[in-house]
């Protein structure tokens, strides 16, 4: 190995950890040398895992079409979460990847209040997404065409240079859907995806961690396969912490004050989807103690209760969880989880970087966990100084890093205290109990006032701009009492002719486009045909 070479060692496996190993992977043509240690004993969730629509750009990056990868992880698409029972009159309302349009410049949502508000709801009015959600649409043609046509040229396979870092940032637009996924079959495919491009791996148990008297990590020491050196040490051991945490007792802060849930219940869901078809959402539904989440896969249904310990026991939230699944929940197991929610004070200690949950983690809410590890994996790549450690590239990364996840913190807490619901104690509780910042508290009295827009929403990166807000605080009942008065001195006609377009082209799109069901079956069929005359076509030429 050249003098130069840096020997990069990932300590732990999921997704976080073979997220990593692909990325770099690809992202370093020469003098780096990557380990991946996992244990095999580790306890694996596979509830399914539902992302933010910045994903795209990292498959974009591996250079992985979707008919690749998606069959393989059961995978889905996903163009929005739709809250239920998130508001007093139980209301169900989607939060979209799709953006707000803009007319004399304000976007349909300001024109909304003014006149729609009394009629229709803001979501149907102002987007095509919730009525292609609620008719299982799939945002593909089975020309492989993107139902929006805006932001399909900007991620286009053409848009991105082959070896270009694309960072999380880099779009003007998001795209105008995700995806849901296996994420235990993720990780697999990217570890195939690793491996083949030199990535080592070693199953084995860390045992030991050996610091030197600069407070660096000199080696693992593992069960079987001895002491493991490296230069860079990247921590993916979930809630654990074993690098970050326990060998290097770097402060963990917690956000208990103001995310009050700090439990799961997770199971895995049988479905029939050629008769139930497939959301193309993510479904977030309320109860009394927390909230439900709902991911469908191909194949089966992922779910779970997220809930606070301080207001029901593990008994009364796991009978609540499959009162509200009903029959289906069953012969269903359930897997009780306990959640860190806040983050280290620092993600990258000394020669240690820890991303994934062992970096930090909010509830699941908005679907941020992969973005989490997406983010820390880009800015590591954009920090990166090789063996010497450059404090101020450091200490740029962490701030990067703290400020993405304290603004989904922010995000997060305006669900809980900017909704009506105040029915029982736990949702007493996120109105009167939890610490809120007084710049958030600031802004929450301004949106009554107007909705947000870009120069008043949290200006540090952290994936959400100002239509999610808006998008939020319409679905949760805190919006203006009054329409922006500048509105009443612009003539009304484009925005009436706007809103009829956009309900003439959902009308279109919701009879032209396939189910998700049909269309991802068509993939995989495809797939599997492809694969086959592979195969065929190989042992012809042997």
């Amino acid at each position: 190995m050249s003098p130069s070479t840096v020997n990069i060692v990932i300590v732990g496996g999921g997704s976080a950890g073979w997220m990593t190993a692909a990325y770099l992977s690809k992202a370093f043509d020469k003098n780096i040398h990557i380990t991946l240690v996992e244990s095999s004993n580790i306890t694996k969730i596979g509830v399914g895992e539902a992302t933010f629509s910045t994903i795209r750009s990292f498959f974009d990056f591996l250079g992985l079409q979707e008919y690749e990868w998606m069959p393989k992880c059961n995978a889905t698409y996903k163009m929005a979460i739709k809250f239920v029972n998130w508001n007093s009159d139980r209301r169900a309302f989607y939060h979209t990847f799709e953006k707000f349009d803009v007319i004399d410049g304000f976007n349909m949502s300001e024109w909304w209040l003014k006149l729609k508000s009394c009629s229709e709801p803001f979501d149907y009015s102002c987007l095509m997404t919730p009525t292609l959600c609620d008719c299982q649409k799939s945002p593909r043609y089975f020309d492989g065409k993107v139902f929006d046509d805006r932001v399909e040229h900007l991620f286009s396979r053409d848009h991105f240079a082959e070896k270009r870092l694309i960072t999380v940032a880099d779009a003007d637009g998001q795209y105008p859907y995700t995806y849901h996924f296996d994420a235990n079959l993720l990780a697999r495919f990217l570890k195939d995806y690793s491996m083949q491009r030199g990535v080592k791996q070693v199953v084995d148990d860390v045992v030991d961690v050996k610091i030197t008297e600069t407070e660096n990590i000199d080696c693992i020491h593992t069960k079987r396969h001895g002491n493991i050196s490296g230069d860079l040490f990247i921590d993916c051991t979930g809630f654990s912490g074993l690098l970050i945490n326990k060998a290097l007792g770097e402060p963990f802060i917690s956000f208990s004050e103001s995310l009050l849930c700090d439990s799961a219940i997770a199971m895995q869901i049988p479905t029939d989807n050629k008769k139930d078809g497939i959301n193309p959402y993510t479904t977030a539904t309320a109860l009394r103690s927390g909230w439900v989440w709902n991911i469908p896969l191909y194949g089966r249904v992922g779910s779970g209760y997220v809930y606070s310990s301080a207001f029901t026991s593990e008994e009364k939230a796991e009978q609540e969880f499959r009162a509200h699944l009903g029959e289906d929940s069953n012969d269903c197991k359930a897997l009780h989880i306990k959640m860190r929610i806040g983050r280290h004070r620092n993600s990258w200690v000394k020669n240690c970087v820890a991303i994934g949950l062992s970096s930090g983690f909010v509830e699941p809410l908005e679907s941020t966990g992969i973005f989490f590890i997406q983010h820390g994996i880009e800015e590591l790549v954009n920090h990166f100084s090789g063996k010497s450690f450059n404090q101020e590239l450091t200490r740029s990364y962490n701030r990067s890093i703290a400020k993405c996840i304290d603004g989904v913190r922010d995000f997060l807490i305006l669900h809980y205290c900017a909704n009506d619901r105040a029915d029982t104690p736990f949702w007493k509780a996120t109105k009167h109990e939890i610490q809120i910042s007084e710049e958030l508290r600031e802004k929450l009295h301004l949106w009554k006032k107007r909705l947000p827009n870009k120069k008043n929403v949290n200006p540090n990166f952290h994936g959400f701009e100002a239509f999610s807000y808006s998008a939020m605080l319409l679905g949760l009942n805190h919006q203006p009492e009054d329409s922006l008065p500048v509105l009443e001195h612009l003539d009304d006609k484009k925005a009436l002719v706007k809103f009829n377009l956009i309900k003439e082209k959902t009308h279109r799109l919701s009879t032209t486009l396939p189910s998700q069901y049909e269309y991802l079956t068509h993939v995989i069929k495809s797939q599997e045909q492809s694969e086959y005359l592979h195969e065929n076509d190989t042992t012809l030429k042997a």
